[in-house]
């Protein structure tokens, strides 16, 4: 039965890219939506997405290629996510069909701007999706890294284990190790968290503020991280683990992290616009900060690098006196 499970991916981005590579290494037909028709002819004639790591090759035959969000619906059973969060409703405005008989797996790290829900939480109550239904794919793991088959390890957040084992196993291979958990609120907050966290570590370093100190940013991260999420969705886990500490420092650190990248230059003296402009790219810790603070007013937890982020970013307060602030509340 689980041979003959079909899978959509939703999206023609990096993780769409990097998500269907690893689905056709497992299967023999994998459905792919994306908006960009010329990217779809491109793919059909030369083998590769022309707009997101390119180096990428796919073997064609294995895509059902559409950019009709419905036939990708239609087709699928299993339907995995992959579009910047900000973006998410306007695709979903597109369908015509029902998706109450789908499961919807989210590799999305962000909040709908238009409900204030994470993901999971937006299917659930816009679209009467049963939790039992509703899955997490979080890293820690950077979709560029994935195209070079370097060791990547994913985590599988979802109620049913079953369906959270399934689709570990059509996205594992020989350089993806996966694990599955059950605390999928936990999970996707830690994903949407540790954008902004990426963005403050940007920052830090845009402004001249060294190792050291971005040691110590991150280290409060995960503290505070672990607060906002504790009042969020009380469960018992490890804020340890690689779904939420590792993914946090990968996107903290890494070359490959567009919200480090994004903070870097804010932390530079760019503004959010030209930021933006210049980087061609999303970075979802932008709106994902602007979320955060304002669901923190409700929570209370304390957050002083969230605070920080979103004085520089939504109150245009200069980003060097605003870290100087920070500095004295850290530890």
């Amino acid at each position: 039965m689980a041979e003959n499970i079909k899978f959509a991916v939703i999206g023609g981005g990096s993780w769409a890219t990097a998500i269907t590579k690893m689905l056709c290494s497992n299967l023999s037909e994998v459905s792919w939506y994306m908006r960009n028709e010329a990217a779809i002819e491109h793919i059909e004639a030369y083998k590769h997405n022309p707009n997101y790591i390119s180096s990428v090759e796919f073997d064609t035959t294995k895509l059902k290629l559409t950019n009709d969000i419905n036939e990708a619906v239609a087709y699928a059973d299993y339907l995995i996510f992959a579009i910047p969060s900000a973006f998410l409703e306007s695709e979903l405005e597109k369908l015509t069909i029902s998706l109450k008989d789908k499961i919807i797996f989210s590799a999305i790290k962000g909040i709908v701007p238009e409900t204030s829900l994470i993901v999971g939480e937006h299917f659930h109550v816009q679209y009467e999706i049963p939790y039992y239904n509703i899955g997490v794919i979080t890293g820690p793991c950077h979709a560029e890294e994935v195209a070079l088959e370097r060791l990547s390890y994913l985590t599988i957040a979802c109620g049913d284990p079953d369906k959270a084992t399934l689709v570990a196993k059509k996205l594992s291979s020989n350089y993806i190790k996966t694990k599955i958990t059950d605390d999928i609120i936990g999970t996707e907050y830690a994903a949407m968290l540790k954008n902004i966290y990426a963005i403050a570590a940007g920052i830090s370093h845009g402004l001249g503020y060294g190792d050291n100190f971005q040691a110590v940013l991150m280290s409060n991260a995960i503290r505070e991280m672990k607060k906002f999420i504790r009042k969020v969705h009380k469960m018992k886990r490890n804020i340890n683990d690689s779904a939420y500490l590792g993914d946090l420092l990968v996107t903290g650190y890494s070359v490959f992290s567009r919200n480090r990248m994004f903070g870097n230059m804010i932390g530079k003296g760019y503004t959010v616009k030209s930021a933006m402009m210049e980087m061609s790219m999303i970075a979802e810790g932008y709106y994902a900060t602007k979320s955060a603070y304002k669901l923190n007013q409700g929570y209370g937890a304390k957050t002083p690098i969230i605070d920080a982020v979103y004085e520089v970013l939504y109150e245009g307060k200069n980003a060097k006196s605003v870290f100087k602030k920070l500095t004295d509340k850290l530890d």
